[in-house]
């Protein structure tokens, strides 16, 4: 199903629909301040697991991030964190960053790796945001499988490629092609692993 969301003012029930899905398992592609990026419930092993299949990766080895709706997910879902690092994350958050911070125990285990690290990820961008307010928990995102393309800022492109894999794409107008900038927070000193759309200034 492709879906079209005003990206300001994203229609109730298509919202609706949208959670609906996400809670019964079901996988979307959505629209992110950066790139577009498939998205499922962090609870839903199934769903965890058809996304790393069509990424065609171990769940626990992928390359997948938490979008949440502001920074109260993180004392859930990261350990505790000093001072410091928290005002630089409220600095660039919302924003088109993913930060790898170290996990607690509320990470899924199907996602915990040996290095017990999750990509945190609050995106500038109203539709995402909102669909995550409405779940009530973050969700689950990673890149589109293969490599950045042309016809993955179109959502009726994307639908076209990925209708027989997902269940809903999210069409909130076209996407960017440049992902988020990577930066690990698990070390003394910041790492910055991928530059992308944000700035990075230590």
């Amino acid at each position: 199903m492709l879906l079209q969301v005003h990206p300001v003012n994203p229609n109730p029930r298509y919202l609706k629909m949208i959670v609906d899905c996400l809670q019964s398992g079901g996988i979307i592609i959505y629209p992110t301040d950066t790139i577009y990026g498939l998205g499922c419930d962090i609870t839903q092993h199934k769903a965890i697991e058809r996304i790393a299949k069509i990424k065609q990766v171990d769940p626990s080895k992928a390359q997948l991030s938490f979008v949440c709706y502001d920074l109260s997910d993180l004392s859930k879902y990261t350990k505790s964190i000093g001072t410091p690092l928290y005002r630089m994350l409220k600095n660039h958050l919302p924003g088109a960053y993913t930060f790898i911070l170290p996990a607690s125990k509320e990470v899924p285990k199907l996602l915990q790796s040996k290095k017990s690290t999750i990509g945190l990820r609050i995106p500038n961008n109203q539709i995402a945001r909102t669909i995550v307010q409405e779940l009530g928990h973050p969700i689950l995102s990673a890149s589109l499988p293969g490599v950045m393309v042309e016809e993955y800022t179109d959502p009726e492109l994307i639908y076209e490629n990925f209708k027989n894999q997902v269940d809903i794409v999210v069409d909130g107008g076209i996407g960017g092609m440049v992902p988020s900038t990577i930066v690990d927070c698990t070390k003394e000193h910041y790492e910055l692993i991928r530059e992308g759309a944000g700035v990075w200034e230590e």
